[in-house]
């Protein structure tokens, strides 16, 4: 695996899903690891997180800062700041900040993910709000991703 050189300076504007309340920051493109992984920042608005969804890469989650419920193949468990999560290619899974207050994560995504596209793409498609489950998949097709239920509801209870 090839890494080249690069330094993050975290000034660039962050990719905004505001339906889904995320901000999104692409910290190393895939271009700098042939393609073999990229690594984004995001912070998630309280109460917010992605629709539940499984595609074939590889996701880390690093929690920088808050707590998450995470539902990972009919797991469901909090993580909080300094857990980390690993989510196999293929797994169904979801993620909903459950902190009144914004949370923060890091991901490293394998092999790698054109995330400035597929994100900015995912907002164009969420820009009046998150559509219905037929809509997004029309849009997941395209990237390999299955939308498979809304985002996890904030007050629901870990079962693991």
């Amino acid at each position: 695996m090839t890494v080249t050189f690069a330094h993050s300076r975290a000034t660039e504007l962050p990719i905004k899903i505001p339906s889904i309340g995320l901000d999104l920051y692409v910290r190393l493109p895939p271009i700098m690891s042939d393609g073999e992984f990229c690594f984004i920042e995001t912070v998630n608005a309280p109460g917010k997180g992605p629709p539940q969804h499984r595609h074939r890469e590889v996701e880390i989650f690093r929690i920088i800062e808050g707590r998450y419920l995470y539902q990972v193949d009919g797991h469901r468990f909090f993580a909080e700041a300094g857990d980390v999560v690993s989510i196999p290619g293929g797994a169904a899974h979801g993620f909903v900040n459950v902190t009144d207050a914004p949370a923060r994560q890091y991901i490293l995504i394998a092999p790698a993910l054109d995330a400035v596209a597929f994100f900015t793409e995912l907002a164009a498609t969420m820009r009046d709000g998150i559509p219905d489950r037929a809509a997004l998949n029309a849009f997941g097709g395209k990237w390999g991703v299955e939308f498979l239920g809304p985002p996890l509801n904030p007050h629901d209870q870990p079962f693991d």
